[in-house]
């Protein structure tokens, strides 16, 4: 098992920030991805929903204003424009990701993450 765990973080969020806690706590070796700053290629986020189980429109914050103003809970949109829309406002990806060894968890409550140590 790999030592080195990738944190999706949004220092602003008080979970993604209890998480990142969490992990320094625990001692393992962390990077962490600010993702507002450093948004995820479609292939990350592809792979990230995969190891997550989950779609698109399971991982987007659908409170967000963002959200309405694109009109994201159309039924018809798809798989490729609902990571686009992910892609372009990195804000409605859910937080915070913990990825290791090609598994992940949200970190909501962020107790969870300790799922992966």
């Amino acid at each position: 098992m790999s030592d080195i765990i990738t944190l999706y973080h949004n220092p602003r969020c008080s979970k993604s920030r209890a998480a990142l806690e969490l992990l320094d706590r625990h001692g393992v070796q962390l990077t962490v991805v600010e993702y507002l700053d450093t948004p995820p290629t479609q292939e990350t986020l592809d792979a990230l929903l995969d190891m997550l189980d989950l779609e698109p429109r399971e991982l987007m914050r659908t409170h967000e204003q963002e959200y309405r103003e694109a009109g994201l809970d159309d039924p018809a949109l798809t798989r490729a424009q609902l990571i686009a829309a992910m892609l372009e406002h990195p804000k409605l990806i859910e937080r915070p990701i913990v990825v290791r060894d090609g598994k992940a968890v949200i970190g909501r409550p962020p107790e969870k993450v300790l799922e992966l140590l």
